[in-house]
């Protein structure tokens, strides 16, 4: 049995550019099992968040630690898809076989894994194809397709169907689902409420870079307890308020 990476920790974690704080005093930590939506305003710092989980980003302050295993690079198990996902000027089959290759798995078993990926991705009829041609969708699930070959213990989802039709958004969320039912961690961020809801075990909602409320997610959408939250569930526009929990983060310090 392969060691998990996980607990993944977050230890007073704060990121800032040229003096401005865009991620605030965040600790928290993921277990293996659920999924988390993280959800929240534009700006409130979602894909920052998972740039750091993922190590793209390095914190300002705080730590971002995953659990020890013998020295192995956590890296090496987990992958991430982007909201405009990076397609290789190869077909959609060699890109699936590059990214097997940088891992070190031997020709047998990448020629495996691509036929049953592209084959449950619902693309192995263009496995020929040049990846750049696709449609945003079919793009978006070779992206996922990609990342599910790698056999990740945890995936980090940043805006996974944002500008999807429903078709193609109901097909992404069903891979999301089968690659979550062989027992990969799924984080992801989104501002589809109806997809957190449909996808979600629980919920982290942001707020201007501070998470303010982090619930199982049929308790947040029926009983959201910071009032920020709950203007957000009821589709209020947030972008010009602090909230309370805010407020009292935000008041200037004495000289």
């Amino acid at each position: 049995m392969t060691d998990s990476i996980l607990p993944l920790s977050l230890q007073d974690v704060s990121y800032e550019i040229n003096g401005v704080r865009l991620i605030k005093d965040l600790t928290c930590a993921f277990e293996a099992g659920p999924r988390t939506a993280i959800i929240g305003p534009n700006g409130a710092g979602k894909s920052l968040f998972l740039r750091l989980c993922h190590g793209l980003l390095q914190p300002s302050a705080g730590t971002v630690s995953w659990q020890n295993i013998g020295g192995r690079n956590p890296r090496d198990a987990q992958a991430m898809v982007f909201q405009r996902p990076v397609m290789l000027r190869r077909s959609v089959a060699q890109n699936v076989d590059y990214a097997l290759k940088l891992k070190g798995i031997e020709r047998g078993e990448r020629l495996h894994r691509i036929d049953e990926v592209l084959g449950r991705a619902g693309l192995r009829r263009l496995k020929d194809q040049p990846a750049r041609v696709l449609s945003f969708g079919e793009q978006q699930k070779l992206a996922l397709a990609r990342a599910w070959a790698l056999r990740p213990q945890v995936l980090f989802l940043d805006e996974p169907t944002a500008s999807l039709d429903p078709a193609a958004t109901h097909a992404v969320e069903e891979i999301v689902q089968a690659i979550h039912d062989e027992g990969t961690r799924i984080i992801l961020t989104t501002h589809d409420l109806g997809q957190a809801r449909r996808l979600a075990d629980e919920v982290i909602f942001l707020h201007r870079g501070r998470m303010l409320e982090r619930a199982p997610a049929e308790q947040f959408f029926t009983e959201p307890q910071n009032d920020l939250a709950q203007a957000f569930v009821r589709g209020e526009l947030l972008w010009w308020r602090l909230g309370k929990d805010n407020r009292k983060h935000s008041a200037p310090k004495q000289r």
